[in-house]
């Protein structure tokens, strides 16, 4: 039997095959098994996304700002840094014994990494460190031991750097070429999205100040910047969802923001994928009528597809090698399956421009890989443009063209790279 004591902390190396929220409901419920068995007795507290969508939901339910008191604004308001950091300074004030930390670094742009990472470790001298990681890269040298969890299977790391070094994955690309589309999108120019001298503020506060950028059919753009840079307020204002959009010399498919299109038409032609996506196909939708509803950019389907949809998505289910599980629910399958799934959906329809908005979050290195061969393979063999929004530099991602958010006392300026 392992021993654990207050000055003993572990990582535990996530595969996305595994039930995660059943071995952290066991840690925190006292019912662990041998390896953690010391924890049972002792008070744990859970630092991760979902714990914080929960305060989130809290605070606009009753106004309470309960984390975000000292910023004097919601807790949604703050950027992710300043979000997981109120939450953490939260769970610390509740005197745990332990708090898990579920892939903390996920959202994080590096200089919020490199703090929240020393914060952990000046912690780690009064409180338990259970860091629950998905990327080998997210490792912290002075947690010692280590276990990997593998379809709920523990296992114990002997020698993390023999584990480290030994876990690079090898992905073999498909030999299928993706799916020819169903029409053509006939459109009013090479142009997609044109950003000129566009500036947005709320009230005083400016967040991106005369930006200018062009998106151009078939283009590969990686959108980076550190956390409250302003990406989600460019997303949005290309998405549709912004009227901070309005009155300002932005177009888009050829059409300039505010003469009249709806913001249905602007969205029939972008193919969208955010890991919060997944909570959307929760009830019992198969991996099928996921993927075909893209046609319709619905959530489930609410009429009979016709034939060449049903073959268009089995030939991407191909591609992500899921032709077996077509008729599971997609609730079902593992978080990798999942994200593969979401990317095929956004782009049966083959639309001009795909957004794929921190398409990696929460993916093992085995399945990032996948997913990002995957993505490559789409920008080399499709018309659609794609724009990449991470925090993380993922090795391998073939993006030409870079578009840098960069701070400053009055506003976010844009830089091309």
């Amino acid at each position: 039997m392992t021993l654990i004591n207050k000055t003993n902390h572990w990582t535990i190396f996530l595969s996305n095959n595994t039930d995660r929220n059943s071995f952290v409901e066991r840690l925190l419920k006292g019912r662990a098994n041998e390896t953690f068995s010391s924890f049972n007795n002792q008070k744990g507290v859970l630092f991760s996304l979902i714990t914080l969508n929960e305060f989130i939901e809290e605070d606009e339910r009753h106004e309470e700002w309960l984390l975000s008191k000292e910023y004097n604004r919601g807790i949604r308001n703050l950027s992710s840094g300043e979000q997981k950091k109120a939450l953490l300074k939260y769970l610390l004030s509740q005197n745990p014994d332990f708090i898990i930390l579920d892939n903390p670094f996920d959202n994080l742009d590096t200089s919020a990494q490199k703090n929240l990472k020393a914060l952990i470790e000046e912690i780690s001298a009064t409180v338990s460190i259970i860091l629950m990681i998905s990327r080998n890269r997210d490792y912290l040298p002075f947690i010692k031991n280590s276990v990997s969890l593998k379809e709920n299977k523990i296992e114990l790391i002997q020698d993390i750097e023999v584990y480290l070094t030994t876990q690079k994955s090898t992905i073999a690309t498909t030999t299928h070429l993706i799916p020819k589309p169903l029409t053509e999108y006939q459109l009013n120019s090479h142009e997609l999205v044109s950003f000129k001298n566009v500036t947005v503020r709320y009230e005083e506060r400016v967040i991106v100040r005369d930006i200018n950028w062009t998106i151009n059919q078939g283009e590969f753009w990686q959108l980076i910047g550190p956390n409250g840079s302003g990406k989600t307020t460019l997303l949005t204002m290309i998405n549709g969802d912004n009227p901070k959009a309005y009155n300002q010399d932005l177009t888009l498919f050829g059409r300039r923001k505010g003469t009249g299109e709806t913001v249905w038409e602007i969205k029939q032609k972008i193919g969208y994928l955010t890991p919060a996506m997944t909570e959307l196909f929760s009830t019992l939708h198969t991996v099928e009528e996921m993927i075909v509803s893209g046609f319709l950019d619905s959530i489930g389907l609410y009429k009979y597809p016709t034939d060449i949809q049903l073959r268009l998505a089995n030939e991407w289910l191909e591609i992500i090698e899921l032709s077996h599980l077509k008729h599971k629910p997609f609730c079902k399958l593992s978080l990798g399956q999942q994200r593969l799934a979401l990317v095929a959906r956004a782009m049966v329809k083959h639309p001009p421009l795909l957004i794929l908005d921190e398409a990696m979050s929460g993916l093992d290195d085995h399945n990032a890989d996948i997913a990002i061969s995957l993505i490559n393979k789409i920008a080399a063999e499709s018309k659609t443009a794609i724009l990449y929004v991470s925090h993380r530099n993922e090795v391998g991602l073939a993006a030409k063209n870079i578009f840098e958010l960069m701070p400053s006392e009055n506003g976010s300026i844009g830089k091309i790279r």
